[in-house]
């Protein structure tokens, strides 16, 4: 049986962005039990596009399955009785409310440690909880930009290819998603510690982590561009129907990668011997995979590239990442109810068992458990 670590920690979540709720889905898929409260007209994460059929935001089916619904409103006067009686049986308060709109909803730092004081008082906001920009509004693009991994994007290869594209978003929430697991991470730690407190996470300052490397080179003077950042060779390399990424960082990678050219007679060469004469001669390497790889199908190049240890994956589609042989061996989709049907949700990238995580089974209607607000006891539901 899966071990859920989380299962008796309640979680109280009010998010309207997506950083807060990602943190909400990973401490519910852990066993925590985590109750959304919502707004009458439910969180505008509801709406997000795209939309499932039946009118879910495909953003909240992934980030609320499992989870429970109460309504809990903020412009009716019984919005902080009812939130005092969730907080009383809470472990965790995971709540993204701009700052200046917390006192007069009785959720700001003070009054919160005041009435319960051993709640973990988590508040995830785009640029954190202290500081001339605590203030600040945050969207995704903004986000992922004032972390920096926003400027250095596309970068290496990619950049070869698409000599003209500007700076890119990533694709989806990468921002948030990243500032929402580091918050729940964060939250986690101070549980661990028996003490309740208020942790400020920043989402722009879990994205600055993710460029580490970038910001650690500004002590040498240097400072990275998406034309300069990059390995020497490897990266995206296209084939005859479409394309793979390949990456080479041991000599055993480099010897296999010379085995699958067929390149014993150029790569013989001295100055190839090492990492540091093969990264100097990168551009004439990349030339020559960029054109022995044209004439190959992405299938097979990749097939027999994993045959020798050489690390190469194919770039997919949605459609081949829902099919693809690793991703169903290790069940890592599973079905979740909605208003417009099943869909397929993916469990999180780590386990504590044989098995992957569930992914709990249903989207929950806006206030679809407002009777644990009825209940004179407020006691734990069960799953």
């Amino acid at each position: 049986m899966t071990d859920t670590p989380l299962a008796g920690i309640r979680v109280i979540e009010r998010a309207t962005g997506a950083a807060a709720a990602q943190a909400g889905r990973l401490m519910c898929q852990m066993g925590a039990e985590v109750i959304m409260a919502e707004p009458p007209d439910g969180t505008p994460l509801r709406q997000e596009p795209p939309l499932l059929p039946g009118g879910t935001g495909a953003l909240f089916a992934f980030l609320s399955a499992g989870k429970r619904s109460v309504i809990c409103d903020p412009a009716s006067d019984g919005f902080g009785p009812d939130m005092d009686r969730l907080l009383a049986t809470a472990d965790i308060l995971i709540d993204d409310t701009p700052l200046r709109d917390r006192a007069a909803l009785g959720l700001d730092r003070d009054r919160v440690a005041r009435d319960h004081p051993g709640l973990v008082h988590l508040s995830v906001l785009p640029f954190g909880a202290h500081g001339p920009k605590a203030d600040w509004r945050g969207e995704e693009l903004t986000l992922i930009h004032s972390g920096g991994e926003g400027f250095l994007l596309p970068n290496g290869l990619s950049a070869d290819l698409f000599p003209d594209r500007p700076p890119l978003k990533i694709a989806g929430h990468f921002a948030q998603m990243q500032g929402g697991t580091t918050a729940a991470m964060a939250a986690l730690a101070a549980l661990w510690s028996g003490q309740g407190q208020f942790v400020d996470v920043s989402v722009q300052d879990a994205n600055v982590a993710v460029g580490a490397f970038a910001v650690q080179r500004l002590g040498d003077g240097s400072v990275e561009h998406r034309l300069t950042r990059s390995f020497k060779f490897g990266g995206v390399i296209e084939c005859a129907d479409g394309y793979v990424e390949l990456l080479t960082l041991e000599s055993r990678q480099w010897q296999g990668l010379v085995d699958l050219l067929g390149a014993q007679d150029w790569a013989a060469d001295p100055d190839l011997a090492d990492e540091v004469g093969r990264s100097a001669r990168g551009a004439e390497i990349n030339a020559r995979i960029r054109a022995w790889a044209r004439d190959w199908k992405v299938t097979d190049l990749v097939r027999a590239a994993q045959d020798r240890g050489v690390p190469m994956a194919r770039y997919n589609t949605p459609e081949q990442v829902l099919d693809g042989a690793q991703e169903n061996a290790r069940a890592i989709f599973h079905p979740v109810k909605t208003e417009g049907g099943p869909v397929r949700v993916q469990s999180l990238p780590f386990r504590f068992g044989p098995e992957a995580l569930p992914v709990g089974p249903a989207v929950p209607a806006p206030g679809a458990d407002q009777s644990l607000l009825t209940r004179t006891d407020m006691r734990r539901a069960t799953a």
